[in-house]
Formats: structure tokens, C-alpha cells, sequence
């Protein structure tokens, strides 16, 4: 899997599949999503190339939030304490089972706007899988804090980023503009939730899928390219 590359107008069958996703840093199925999209991408027999898209679940959080991750479940979604204790173990079981080690007590909950920017500093780059899931792992994972420009450039050094051209980008907003492009058009794509895949700008799957509904989709994307391919039954020869 690599990061995504303009295709072309007709693709062939063996051209790599173009999949966009749009997903939040704060959002764990976002993480789950991934490891399930990249279980059926191993399997899958061609190439995908992958763009991921900005998309803020709670766009008014503080950077610096009072609290733990409970206290802001339950603040936003008007749910008890142990109402969203239960949810919270509920999803790291989940994704314990695609390798993930959650850890919601060390969670610095955040505002997402800088870590998005930075996604886009990583996408000019050619490094935005790569910054991708260093700030999934480092915010559910490691419990880093992923809303300062200071932590962000170190995570951004972490995969090789120049530091000082990290925190000059995020300081200026380079790439806010970027993030407010990808927000768009999650609207006129209608999505209101993430994790958000669309293949080749016009399938779209919603929500952490298994690996097999993944697949499935990339194998249709190819078979309909193979029969677009196919010379016409009966064409002249």
C-alpha cells in the first residue's frame, strides 16, 4: 500500500486502486478501520494507493482539555460515567483484536485541526501513511498528546520530518487550508461519520468493515475494470 497518486481517466485493470479516506486522529474505530483495511489490502491480488482525508469529529475541543476521556464522553455525549466505561472497554477489546494496545486512561483528549495539517505537511512529502499511523499510535497507544505544535513536530522527527520545517508549517497554518478542502467535500460526499473509504471516487464503504467487505469491494473494482476492458460482443474484427 502506498500514498496515493493521480490516476488516469481510464484506468487499466492493473492500475492500482485509488482509495481516499477520511478519518479523525480521535477517532477509534478510524484506527480499528485501518488495521481491518490493511488485513484485506494483504490478501487483496494488485495494487491500492491511499489518501487520507481531514475530518474533525469535535472541532470546538480545547487543545489542552480538562479531564480524561470519560469526563468528555460524558460531557459531549450526555452519557454516565459507567455508560461510557463500558463503551470505552467494549472498543479496546475490539481492537485488541487487530493488534492494537488502547490505553483510554493515558488519552489526552485534543483538538485535531494541527495534527490534520500535519498530515497534509506529510502527504507533500510522500510520508502520509507513515505520519498517519504515528499519530494514530502515539494518541491511543502511548497517550501523546497529538494538539501542540511542539509535540506534533516530535512526532513528526520520529519518522524522519525536518522538525523546524514542521513547527514553521503548523505555526503559519500552511495546510489549514488543505484540511478545510478535505471537510468540504466530505459535505458534498454526504459523510457524516468516520472512518470513510471511497474507491476510485465512487464507491463508498462506511464505518470499520470487516477485512472481507474490503476486499470484496476492491476485487469489484477490478472486475468492473476488466470487463470495461473486454471488446464489445460482436465488434467488428
Amino acid at each position: 500500500m502506498t500514498d496515493s497518486t493521480p490516476a488516469s481517466t481510464v484506468p487499466s485493470p492493473r492500475d492500482p486502486v485509488v482509495v481516499d479516506v477520511w478519518s479523525d486522529i480521535a477517532c477509534p474505530w478510524c484506527f480499528i478501520g485501518k488495521r481491518k483495511f490493511e488485513a484485506a489490502v494483504e490478501r487483496f491480488e494488485g495494487d491500492v494507493t491511499v489518501e487520507y482525508h481531514s475530518f474533525e469529529l469535535s472541532p470546538d475541543t480545547p487543545v489542552d482539555f480538562e479531564g480524561d476521556e470519560i469526563d468528555f464522553l460524558s460531557k459531549h455525549k450526555g452519557m454516565p460515567a459507567d455508560q461510557v466505561q463500558g463503551m470505552l472497554d467494549n472498543v479496546a477489546g475490539i481492537a485488541a483484536e487487530v493488534g492494537l494496545a488502547y490505553d483510554f486512561d493515558a488519552l489526552k483528549h485534543t483538538n485535531t485541526v494541527k495534527a490534520h495539517q500535519l498530515l497534509h505537511f506529510a502527504k507533500a512529502r510522500g510520508r502520509q501513511l507513515d505520519m498517519k499511523e504515528r499519530l494514530l499510535s502515539a494518541y491511543f497507544e502511548e497517550g501523546r498528546h497529538v494538539g501542540r505544535v511542539q509535540d506534533l513536530a516530535d512526532l513528526a522527527a520520529d519518522i524522519g520530518l525536518d522538525r523546524d520545517e514542521v513547527v514553521a508549517a503548523l505555526e503559519s497554518d500552511a495546510h489549514l487550508a488543505d484540511v478545510r478542502d478535505d471537510q468540504r467535500q466530505a459535505q458534498a460526499y454526504g459523510i457524516s461519520g468516520v472512518p470513510f473509504f471511497v474507491l476510485e471516487g465512487k464507491y463508498g464503504i462506511s464505518g470499520a468493515q470487516a477485512p472481507e467487505t474490503f476486499l470484496g469491494a476492491l476485487q469489484q473494482v477490478v472486475a468492473e475494470r476488466v470487463a470495461a476492458a473486454a471488446p464489445a460482443v460482436g465488434a467488428d474484427r
